[in-house]
């Protein structure tokens, strides 16, 4: 890929992440130790004969040991803004997967309730159209408050270091850059403002990450 195509993609994302941020706001006015537990045998409506063996395997659903399962939908092509309206499904967010990680989007009045029950050290499988599994575990969580809740270009300040704020575009690298990762993205309502922050929950694979090379995604891009 060129120079000017890398740029281009980078841009593109930038500003997906931006509208992605907004979707809280869209539909409605215009990122301690867990429990780790087995897996449950299947999805709702998704079990391992489900598979579709001609064409490239797609994530099909999310299990959250305390939350349940839930399938999850991929966003339609060129549309990065669309976050399903539907309880019980989460949204593959399709800028991330550009960069080899997964992002799952949900509005925090529906799916996205569960987010903010993941603790770190909790189990995440992902389940794949070709009954693939993968085991993640939730290794960081970060909440951030919109400084400009009602822009899709708002910086974002750390809740846990007010120091750190960070913009659209170093916001995208902190939640989806990175050794390879789950990110569950969703909002933080605060004074009657659905979009007054943004959580991140960042699950990295099993075993350790440490061994494989993880290090939370864009810290190398921070200044």
């Amino acid at each position: 890929m060129t120079l000017k195509g890398q740029i281009s993609l980078i841009i593109i994302s930038v500003l997906s992440l931006a509208l992605g941020l907004s979707f809280c706001y869209y539909l409605q006015a215009f990122s301690s130790t867990g429990s780790i537990g087995a897996r449950p045998s299947s999805f709702r409506g998704i079990s391992k004969s489900d598979v579709t063996v001609d064409i490239e395997a797609v994530l099909r659903g999310v299990s959250i040991h305390d939350a349940g399962n839930f399938p999850v939908v991929q966003q339609p092509p060129g549309d990065t803004n669309f976050v399903s309206k539907n309880d019980g499904e989460v949204t593959q967010f399709a800028s991330a997967s550009r960069y080899g990680n997964i992002g799952l989007l949900a509005h925090n009045y529906l799916s996205g309730k569960s987010f903010s029950q993941l603790h770190i050290g909790e189990q995440i499988q992902l389940v794949y159209s070709d009954g693939k599994e993968e085991t993640f575990i939730v290794r960081e969580i970060l909440r951030y408050k919109a400084l400009e809740p009602k822009s899709p270009y708002s910086s974002f300040q750390n809740l846990d270091d007010t120091e750190e704020i960070l913009t659209v575009a170093q916001m995208f690298d902190r939640a989806y850059q990175g050794g390879r990762h789950v990110t569950f993205q969703t909002c933080i309502s605060a004074e009657g403002n659905s979009s007054w922050g943004r959580l991140f929950i960042i699950a990295a694979p099993t075993p350790d990450p440490a061994f494989l090379g993880f290090e939370p995604a864009g810290l190398a891009a921070l200044p």
